[in-house]
């Protein structure tokens, strides 16, 4: 059931917006591809959206550990190379971009320089399990996922926030594959993606900065499961899925209003939108596509572009 009305949800046809250039790809065999696609030579696999305030969008290829720069003129730059596998990427208010490794753990770098440094690559001195995804709420504390090779065969993918002063919180660590992460508007529910149980987990953040009550807010299908997410300003969850070929656009009681179809790939693995603007951005890992869809409300304000507080 999509929604109370017994209604489908209104599709939307995304369209190509760039295609990583040939030049660019790496059709080498790389110990990513063959823990996660055996037996693919993966050229590129894109992920982790980002916009600076210029209005550049930064994106993630995991399996060569690149950090690309595409220009408002569709150029584009690859700025850093981390040595590990990235994966999230958010930009925090200074400008820097921070990324979800898989390797080296949760990592800062200047997009002007390509320096790469280190913020967290442990717990109490035990090693993450891999690292996927991450977020800023709106006093910059990052939430990040903890997904590893974690499933309904091992439950025990992790969801952590670094909060500003340094200090580091559990907030859940049974999780199946924890993957994209996500705030509503009011900063008060978290949503993380559980990729390998097919679903997106709700929890209430309380006053304390614990998390009580999680849930599943809604259920997915497929041989994947729902990947990278963001929030308009109308509390609109964009949930994309690594199986479908889309984004599932969700209210605020789990109803799916629209379906955002690619027209290429089926490996639609995360979601941003332009900021300002209704345009969302989708990946295309499969292929090493960027698409864009117009959505009916803009997205919600991020960290990255709110004003700076002195």
């Amino acid at each position: 059931m999509w929604n109370l009305s017994f209604t489908p949800p209104t599709v939307i046809e995304a369209r190509v917006l760039t295609r990583m250039p040939d030049a660019l790809r790496c059709p080498v065999r790389s110990e990513w591809a063959d823990a996660n696609k055996p037996g693919h030579v993966v050229d590129c696999f894109l992920e982790g959206p980002a916009f600076d305030r210029s209005g550049n969008l930064y994106l993630t290829d995991i399996p060569h550990g690149r950090i690309f720069k595409i220009t408002a003129a569709g150029n584009w730059h690859e700025v850093a190379n981390t040595g590990g596998w990235p994966n999230g990427l958010a930009i925090h208010q200074d400008g820097t971009l921070w990324a979800a490794d898989y390797r080296k753990g949760l990592l800062r770098i200047d997009p002007n320089t390509g320096d790469v440094e280190p913020i967290l690559g442990h717990r109490n001195s035990e090693s993450f399990k891999g690292i996927n995804d991450l977020i800023f709420d709106r006093d910059g504390n990052c939430y990040f996922t903890d997904q590893g090779q974690t499933g309904m065969h091992n439950p025990t993918g992790c969801v952590y926030r670094l909060q500003t002063n340094g200090k580091l919180d559990q907030l859940l660590s049974n999780a199946p594959s924890p993957n994209g992460i996500a705030l509503d508007t009011s900063g008060r529910f978290l949503f993380v993606a559980v990729t390998r149980g097919n679903a997106v987990w709700r929890g209430p953040l309380l006053p304390d900065g614990s998390i009580s009550k999680v849930g599943v807010f809604r259920s997915f299908f497929g041989t994947s499961g729902p990947d990278g997410m963001a929030i308009d300003s109308e509390n609109r969850l964009v949930v994309a899925h690594a199986s479908l070929g889309g984004a599932f656009v969700m209210n605020a009681r789990a109803e799916v209003t629209h379906f955002v179809r690619s027209p290429v790939g089926q490996t639609i693995t995360n979601v941003a939108f332009r900021p300002g603007t209704s345009e969302l951005i989708l990946t295309d890992s499969e292929q090493g596509h960027v698409l864009i869809a117009e959505l009916p409300s803009t997205g919600a304000m991020l960290y990255s572009h709110a004003e700076i507080k002195k």
